[in-house]
């Protein structure tokens, strides 16, 4: 079965309602050798995914995405890829002219692209970066500058705080929101963003739909990185929920957030070709339509639901 497409906003790009995003890979969820990581963008390209998002934040994303591209002759026809600026580890929160120019030609380098379909300004975190992002000669004059000379397609947000989202918005000079963390069965305080988002024009991309692995499916209390985790007490809630009902709580996770028309598409990470394989089958397999009506009415009655505080509270 294919993976359903959806249009990202005014870009026009028809994506996977399912695609692949390169923190778990790249190796910021612990290390993955190269060689599993790079069954994770093969097994997505041959499952029909057509976008995938890195970073320069997600350690060797770029990298072994770049390394897999070239093994291949570059990104695949009809594919989307997608980075971002502001987050290297040598330059962060760097959102001037000069920063956003440097970090844009790092990543083109180890992509191995002259372009890419999409730009993210990268995880803001004070009012003075967001600042700094709008400023004249920040990164968003500078993206725009990229983008008239072809070496971006289109510009996007992606941050957690959901009042640079606002502002995002407001401004009309971005293209694409990418939420995070915050539009899950765990939370969904994001829904008014991305409701404002998609009315305006922009698409959005809504991260973290199994939540870091929390909602994948195996008992979160058995995942080590996962053990302090402040939404850990909502996904256990959500796993024996799963557990009693016997169905695939990594399915309902991620249909869940597609059950959204107004989202884009959701990126889900895979550390290798099998956890890529194993999201493709959730999002696509069957869920009783009875479930839908519970998992509506526990979130409304608060149960599953996290207590942490997300980007509203930011």
């Amino acid at each position: 079965m294919a993976i359903p497409t959806r249009t990202l906003g005014r870009t026009g790009m028809r994506v996977t309602e399912v695609s692949l995003g390169g923190v778990t890979f790249g190796g910021l969820h612990g290390p993955v050798p190269e060689a599993e990581a790079a069954t994770a963008p093969e097994r997505a390209y041959a499952l029909g995914v057509n976008f995938i998002d890195t970073s320069p934040l997600y350690v060797d994303s770029e990298l072994r995405l770049g390394r897999y591209l070239a093994t291949r002759g570059g990104v695949p026809d009809g594919t989307y890829l997608t980075t971002k600026t502001g987050t290297h580890p040598d330059r962060r929160g760097d959102y001037s002219a000069e920063g956003t120019r440097w970090s844009v030609a790092n990543s083109l380098h180890l992509l191995g692209v002259s372009s890419v379909d999409c730009l993210l300004v990268h995880d803001p975190r004070s009012q003075d970066e967001m600042d700094a992002v709008l400023a004249p000669h920040g990164a968003v004059d500078t993206l725009e500058a990229l983008e008239a000379e072809g070496a971006v397609r289109s510009i996007g947000l992606g941050c957690r705080p959901h009042s640079f989202h606002r502002q995002a918005i407001a401004s009309g000079r971005f293209d694409l929101m990418l939420t995070f963390g915050d539009y899950n069965l765990m939370r969904q305080t994001a829904s008014p963003l991305i409701d404002a988002a998609h009315d305006s024009g922009m698409g959005v991309i809504a991260a973290w739909s199994i939540g870091s692995g929390l909602l994948a499916g195996p008992d979160p209390r058995t995942v080590g990185r996962l053990a302090n985790h402040p939404d850990l007490a909502a996904a256990i809630d959500w796993w024996e929920w799963a557990r009693d009902r016997a169905v695939d709580l990594r399915a309902v996770a991620i249909q869940w957030v597609l059950r959204n028309p107004k989202v884009g598409c959701t990126l889900v990470g895979a550390r290798d070709g099998d956890q890529m394989a194993e999201n493709v089958s959730s999002a696509l397999s069957h869920v009783p339509d009875e479930i839908w009506p519970e998992v509506e009415e526990r979130i409304h009655s608060g149960r599953g639901q996290s207590h942490a505080a997300g980007g509203e509270a930011q």
